[in-house]
């Protein structure tokens, strides 16, 4: 009998605890906009957000570290891509965290004024580079047999400061070979809006 009691009242006392502990809240949403300012001019991208959701977050990491603040535009290649995020004006490396899954298999295409994660020929080895196509480039795009480039958000406001960084002057400076702008392409800071 005492034992059947105390079941009964465990069992109770349990039910009301479960009654009185709120559902678990559903995770914030990532904000969708960020923009740059530059040493020629302002933008403003819109994430994908729901399709690719750990590219975005990775991103945005980086954007509250304030870790593209300073960085450079350290490749331009005319009517392809402007890469950067990760060098100083004085092509000195910032560090970076662990490399991200891919996620070029989200629908999102290379098409002119999005924006993507770079990487290295390894599929899984972006980590904060990123880059914004000056032209459609469909040939980083995934295909059956192989991985593509992450799109990750689109240029919403401000292409023509983009299309302008896209024609500067480039050749080899410091490390890099060629496509390197001659005079250094700054962020000097990006902001998230929302």
């Amino acid at each position: 009998m005492k034992y059947a009691l105390a079941t009964t009242l465990l069992a109770l006392s349990g039910s009301l605890l479960a009654q009185e502990t709120p559902p678990p809240a559903e995770p914030a949403p990532l904000p969708s906009r960020v923009r740059f300012d530059t040493s020629m001019g302002s933008f403003t991208v819109r994430l994908e957000t729901e399709r690719a959701p750990i590219t975005v977050e990775n991103f945005l990491s980086y954007v509250r570290e304030g870790h593209y603040n300073g960085t450079i535009f350290h490749r331009v290649v005319q009517n392809f891509v402007a890469q950067g995020g990760a060098f100083t004006p004085e092509n000195e490396g910032k560090p970076t965290r662990a490399t991200i899954v891919n996620e070029s298999g989200n629908g999102l295409t290379n098409r002119r004024g999005t924006l993507g994660m770079a990487r290295l020929e390894k599929a899984h080895s972006a980590t904060c580079q990123f880059y914004i196509n000056l032209a459609d480039n469909p040939d980083l795009n995934p295909l059956p047999s192989r991985w593509g480039y992450t799109v990750f958000g689109e240029v919403v406001e401000g292409m023509d400061v983009i299309d302008r960084i896209g024609h500067v002057a480039t050749g080899a400076v410091g490390p890099f070979k060629q496509d390197a702008p001659l005079k250094p392409v700054v962020i000097e800071k990006v902001t998230i809006l929302e």
